[in-house]
């Protein structure tokens, strides 16, 4: 019987396989057995959609910004973004409010 790797999520060690995924049954987190290690640390925006540096997004959310009674409205329009590592996905300049991280679930790509 093959050893199965940790789940990459939660590093438990009860991973099964389903045909060509290994799943978790702790935390149901999916990935391919064969799948390369650069595919997991694409960025994606809310609709699933890979992001890349200079990509124009949309705030999908009100966003509050923190330590500041401003606030990021729904369909604002954010120009060259930058992706990052961490718990902000994005690094970007936006209109009226200035340098600010997002993240990459509040945002959707928009096609020009």
């Amino acid at each position: 019987m093959s050893e199965l790797p940790p789940c990459p999520k939660c590093q438990s060690a009860y991973t099964y396989e389903d045909g060509e995924l290994l799943i978790c049954p702790e935390c149901a987190h999916e990935w391919s057995a064969s799948g390369d290690a650069a595919s997991e640390n694409v960025i994606r925006d809310s609709n699933g959609t890979p992001l890349a540096d200079g990509d124009t997004v949309s705030v999908i959310k009100d966003l509050k910004v923190k330590g500041s009674s401003s606030v990021v409205k729904v369909g604002t329009k954010v120009k060259n973004i930058r992706l990052v590592g961490g718990d902000h996905d994005i690094d970007c300049k936006i209109p009226g409010i200035g340098q600010m991280g997002l993240k990459s679930e509040f945002v959707k790509k928009v096609v020009e």
